[in-house]
């Protein structure tokens, strides 16, 4: 009896493992991976409006991927630092950072995409969006497959889900692209050079041409943005705990809440 009593009270008093909510232990590997400074740092995109809001300050970003980030960093039971970037190219060339530069991050939120996928390890996509384009109100291109042709010009932003996807797939229109990231910067572009279309989110582009009565947006896409949480290649824990965690948030109804309270209107991905 005594010896039991002993196993029970060291047990008691023997350091836990980090433990998600519902009682799943982390593992040391995974800590490792995505809180190796001993806190989860979180790239947040703020050119991408649907899935991130700036607050008051660096600390209190908003939106669906800030609450994805609380979230995990909760679970793994570390403090989470945002990194605001206000372009998903910029997002992805802080890959090079040095492991203690202040843009370094562990976790990041971009959309899938092969020249990515190659440095970044994808999550399944938590979150669809529409890529489009935005017209002149009296321009013949009507549809999407009106686009690719010769002396066809397109603003893009540096970069985006959109330009790199554009760029695989595009036969014989020209994409021309802005000197910064972001919807405003490719936006004043297309207006300023008097371009033929941009390409971007449907949502910041509807949102745009509500504003401007010589624009358009088509009502199809050209692409699904598969945006996905993502860390960067070779750490195999922390990438498979991810994609744990976004199945588990998606199929629970964390991400169209969080969707829901910052106003944002979008398709929650299916399970994968």
């Amino acid at each position: 009896m005594l010896r039991i009593v002993c196993i029970a009270l060291a047990l008691m008093t023997a350091p836990a493992a980090a433990q998600t909510p519902k009682g799943s232990p982390v593992s040391a590997d995974v800590l490792k991976d995505l809180a190796p400074t001993g806190k989860l740092r979180a790239a947040i995109n703020y050119g991408n409006g649907v899935l991130a809001q700036r607050g008051a300050d660096e600390q209190d970003a908003r939106g669906v991927s800030a609450d994805l980030a609380r979230e995990l960093a909760k679970r793994l039971g570390v403090p989470v630092s945002f990194i605001g970037f206000d372009a998903a190219g910029k997002v992805f060339e802080a890959l090079k950072a040095g492991p203690n530069d202040a843009k370094a991050w562990d976790v990041a939120f971009l959309a899938i995409e092969p020249v990515r996928a190659a440095e970044i390890a994808f999550s399944p996509p938590y979150v669809l969006i529409e890529g489009t384009y935005m017209v002149r109100k009296d321009s013949p291109l009507k549809s999407v497959g009106d686009v690719d042709r010769p002396g066809i010009r397109i603003a893009v932003g540096p970069n985006s889900a959109y330009d790199l996807y554009l760029t695989r797939t595009l036969k014989h229109a020209q994409l021309v692209r802005a000197a910064a990231g972001g919807g405003a910067a490719m936006v004043e572009l297309f207006l300023k050079d008097r371009l033929d279309a941009a390409a971007g989110v449907r949502q910041p582009l509807e949102a745009y041409a509500k504003t401007d009565p010589s624009v358009r947006v088509m009502s199809d896409r050209f692409m699904d943005i598969r945006q996905a949480m993502g860390t960067p290649q070779g750490r195999a824990a922390g990438a498979a705990y991810l994609k744990g965690f976004v199945e588990e948030m998606k199929a629970s109804g964390f991400v169209a809440e969080g969707l829901k309270r910052s106003n944002q209107q979008a398709t929650v991905a299916g399970a994968e």
